[in-house]
């Protein structure tokens, strides 16, 4: 999740393809209970212990070694890799990198995440500079992604051993707790913890905090994390025991007793994380960035983290954003969150607006001509091609079922509900192709954070129907969202998701 390498892409198609007269999906796409399965109900299997025999092999062998179809496949394919011989160029040429809709402010440079899952904090910080280069008219400018990156992995730390105290009480074995201890402090995050950073500590350029080899390449140190945190928190579960069999000890006693000895054991969390990623300014401590204006000019700007982010954010205030997803899995109009996810502990927590796929397009859309750019989360290893000076996002490029004569019949509801997709990734889009005549969206510039020679010097184009498929949210400010989204959101009656549904992936 928000890795720095796409994932190779599981294929599937855009919609299901019934094979007989009756439906086989519901209004959702999840299958219909069917009274009988291909070929017949009752014919007998080749293998009757349910193993593979050479009668399969043979009959499979004999089916395939029929096709002249297959038999060219056999003789590219064993010798070249099945995305970049299958992809189709009537496709590709059918989808330009031109807009009639874009951000008219142009950023620079093209950003690289590098060997990191940073992907949502670099579109975060790519939005908002966006604002900051309009007003010090900077030719180029960063904003320090691993300020923000050190204070979500303290928090995160911070987070699971909460959850622990918390959780305490249930077995070591219990799924929730197995859950949590298995990807506990990953890169990822989401829209609204993003919020809850920034909110809390503010932002400054990278110059004030720059890249270390840890926060560009951080796998060494989320193993070695990982490692403490999973032991502080099972010496937090033996004191929480220990505790709660001395019944001189009350709730209360018991909690504090256990959060200071959380607080010593964070000690070594944050040595560790200092060490490796340098100390962070403070949000509240005064701090001076010098610079050059576009033309040349000194300047310079003065203040605390927190004003900075406050002085750049004005119009389109993060806190005051929030998430459209498309889960196909739940019911529309209705605002949802997930257990247990989270970075600050007390602080807002992940919230969904559920809805159509239309309104998260129009929703662009609105953001585009407002000179507002996007933060959207996709599965962005399906049916894309990032490869340099390529860049395409879209589910007719690779042409799978022609070349092996399958089809792959998945829906949105089906791949979710089937571990095949979630949101893997987190990028911007600055831009969108409007169709005159219909006013609907036709395609989308992605503003990527894997450096200049990722696609078309570091931009994707993506397709009306990748997006259809494979995107799940959009972030959009609610001066240009709808009043019933707004309400949805400001409702704050939600539902509460479990901790390892797919719509907890962190970008």
């Amino acid at each position: 999740m928000g890795s720095s390498v796409s994932k190779v892409p599981a294929q599937v198609s855009d919609t299901p393809k019934a094979t007989s007269s009756s439906e086989l999906f519901d209004e959702k796409g999840f299958v219909r209970p069917q009274s009988s399965t291909s070929p017949t109900a009752g014919s007998p299997p080749l293998a009757t212990d349910g193993s593979i025999s050479l009668s399969n092999v043979d009959a499979w062998e004999s089916a395939a070694a029929a096709d002249p179809k297959i038999q060219l496949a056999r003789t590219i394919l064993a010798h070249n890799n099945i995305k970049s011989s299958l992809t189709s160029r009537p496709a590709g040429v059918a989808i330009p990198h031109v807009f009639n809709h874009e951000v008219e402010f142009k950023t620079g440079p093209v950003t690289n995440q590098k060997s990191s899952g940073r992907c949502w904090i670099f579109a975060t910080t790519n939005v908002i500079r966006h604002e900051v280069m309009k007003k010090l008219k900077l030719k180029e400018f960063q904003l320090s992604q691993s300020y923000l990156f050190f204070w979500d992995k303290l928090n995160k730390s911070n987070y699971y051993l909460e959850l622990s105290i918390e959780n305490a009480d249930l077995p070591v074995d219990d799924r929730l707790v197995n859950f949590l201890a298995n990807d506990l402090i990953s890169d990822g995050g989401q829209w609204d913890m993003v919020v809850n950073l920034l909110e809390t500590y503010g932002l400054v350029p990278q110059p004030i905090y720059p890249e270390s080899f840890h926060s560009s390449a951080s796998s060494p140190i989320n193993t070695l994390l990982k490692t403490k945190l999973r032991e502080h928190a099972l010496t937090l579960r033996t004191l929480s025991s220990s505790l709660k069999a001395d019944h001189s000890v009350s709730q209360e006693l018991a909690i504090s007793t256990l959060r200071a000895k959380k607080e010593e054991l964070m000690q070594e969390v944050y040595t560790i994380m200092s060490a490796t990623l340098g100390v962070p300014p403070k949000p509240n401590a005064p701090f001076t960035w010098e610079y050059y204006t576009e033309d040349g000019k000194y300047a310079k700007w003065e203040g605390t983290p927190l004003q900075f982010y406050k002085a750049f954010t004005a119009k389109f205030s993060p806190a005051e954003s929030f998430s459209l997803i498309n889960d196909p899995r739940n019911e529309y109009r209705k605002l949802y969150t997930v257990d247990k996810l989270g970075n600050i502990w007390g602080g807002r927590p992940v919230l969904y607006v559920n809805t159509e796929i239309d309104d998260l397009k129009q929703a662009i859309v609105r953001s585009i001509k407002a000179g507002q750019p996007v933060f959207f989360g996709c599965d962005v290893g399906q049916f894309s091609d990032s490869g340099k000076g390529i860049g395409i996002m879209d589910t007719d490029y690779f042409e799978y079922e022609q070349a092996f004569n399958i089809t792959l019949g998945l829906t949105k509801a089906q791949r979710l509900q089937t571990n095949e997709s979630a949101m893997t990734h987190a990028m911007v889009i600055s831009g969108v192709h409007v169709d005159e005549k219909t006013g609907r969206p036709v395609r989308f510039k992605v503003e990527n954070s894997w450096g200049e020679d990722s696609g078309v010097q570091g931009y994707n184009v993506m397709s009306d129907k990748w997006f259809d498929q494979f995107v799940f949210q959009v972030v959009v400010h609610k001066s240009l969202a709808t009043k019933e989204h707004v309400k949805i959101f400001e409702s704050g009656e939600k539902v509460v998701l479990p901790a390892w549904d797919p719509m907890g992936a962190l970008a």
